[in-house]
C-alpha cells in the first residue's frame, strides 16, 4: 500500500498554503514537523479529502483519491486539531453515533467501542457526558473514534495535545503497535513524543518540504552541531540573538545552554549527542 501526494499545491486567494509538495507513503509511522504557518495541517487535510489541491493529486496505490471516494474514506482514520463532540452525549453514545456513520452499528459497534475506551484507558469513564471530560480525555476519544473503523491509513494532526505524561506514553505505544500494516502521518508540537515512534519524518517550512529523512540520518547529519556550555547570564544574555538554543537550565550560578549551529560556539562547550529537537532548532533558529 503506497500513499504518493505529487506536486501538491493548495491557494487561498492571493496566499500560497502548500507549494508543490511531493512525498511517498508506505507502511510505517512518519512525522510531520514544522512551525505554526508551515502548511502542515492543510496538507493533513488535502490527505484525507477534506480540501481539494490547486494543483497536484493525492493517489491511493496509483489512483487519485477523489476518484475512489468512498472506498478511500473506508480506509482511513483522521483526527483533527480540535475534536467537536456532543457534550450532551456519553463517551459511549458518541463512539456509538460516529461508529453508525461509518456503517458499524448492533453488536459489532458494541463490541469495537468496548474494546476502544479500554484501549485508550476511559473504560470507567465511558458512560459520563463528555461536557464533563477534560482536555486529555476528549483527546483520548478523538483516538478511539478514528479506530473505529480499523483504518489502514491513520492521519493524526497534534494527537498528544493536552495528554499527560503517562497519556502520551500510552498513545505512543498504540501507535507503534497500529503502525505495522498501516500508514500513519502524524503532527505534533512535542518532537520528543515523534522521536519515540517516527521512523522518518518530512520538515515543512512556508508551505514547502524542506527535508525528509529517517529520524537516525537525520540525527547523524546533526554531529558536530550540538554543544553543551555553561555561561554566565551575561553570556547567555549576549548569545541569545546570534545562536539557536535548544535548551537552558538554571545551574551552579549561570546557564547551562545547548547551543545549535553548524560551527562550533567561540566558549568553552562540549559536542553533544544529538537529539530530535536539535533538528527542528537548527532549521527554525530555536522556534520549537
Amino acid at each position: 500500500m503506497e500513499l504518493s501526494v505529487r506536486n501538491v499545491t493548495k491557494d487561498f486567494g492571493g496566499k500560497r498554503a502548500v507549494d508543490h509538495v511531493s512525498f511517498t507513503l508506505s507502511c510505517g509511522v512518519y512525522g510531520l514537523l514544522g512551525p505554526n504557518g508551515a502548511g502542515k495541517t492543510t496538507l493533513m487535510k488535502m490527505l484525507v479529502d477534506i480540501l481539494t489541491p490547486s494543483e497536484g493529486e493525492v493517489l491511493l496505490d496509483g489512483v487519485n483519491i477523489r476518484e475512489l471516494g468512498a472506498a478511500y474514506r473506508d480506509k482511513l482514520g483522521y483526527m483533527p486539531q480540535e475534536i467537536g463532540v456532543y457534550k450532551n452525549f456519553s463517551a459511549q453514545k458518541f463512539l456509538k453515533y460516529i461508529a453508525a456513520l461509518k456503517g458499524i452499528t448492533g453488536r459489532a459497534a458494541d463490541k469495537k467501542i468496548d474494546g476502544l475506551l479500554d484501549l485508550v484507558g476511559l473504560r470507567d469513564a465511558g458512560r459520563k457526558k463528555l461536557g464533563g471530560f477534560s482536555g486529555g480525555m476528549l483527546r483520548r476519544v478523538g483516538i478511539a473514534q478514528t479506530l473505529l473503523n480499523d483504518p489502514k491509513i491513520l492521519i493524526l494532526d497534534e494527537p498528544t495535545a493536552g495528554l499527560d505524561p503517562q497519556e502520551r506514553i500510552r498513545f505512543r505505544n498504540i501507535i507503534s503497535e497500529l503502525s505495522e500494516n498501516r500508514i500513519v502521518l502524524l503532527s505534533t508540537h512535542i518532537v520528543s513524543d515523534m522521536e519515540f515512534i517516527a521512523g522518518e519524518v518530512i520538515i515543512m517550512r512556508e508551505g514547502g518540504i524542506l527535508k525528509t529523512g529517517a529520524i537516525d540520518h537525520l540525527l547523524r547529519k546533526m554531529e558536530g552541531k550540538v554543544w553543551s556550555a555553561l555561561v554566565s547570564h551575561e553570556e547567555f544574555h549576549r548569545m541569545k540573538g546570534q545562536y539557536a538554543i535548544g535548551n537552558m537550565v538554571q545551574k551552579n550560578g549561570g546557564v547551562e545552554i545547548r547551543v545549535i549551529g553548524p560551527q562550533k560556539p567561540p566558549l568553552a562547550c562540549e559536542p553533544v549527542k544529538p537529539i530530535l529537537e536539535d533538528v527542528f532548532s537548527y532549521y527554525f533558529g530555536g522556534d520549537v
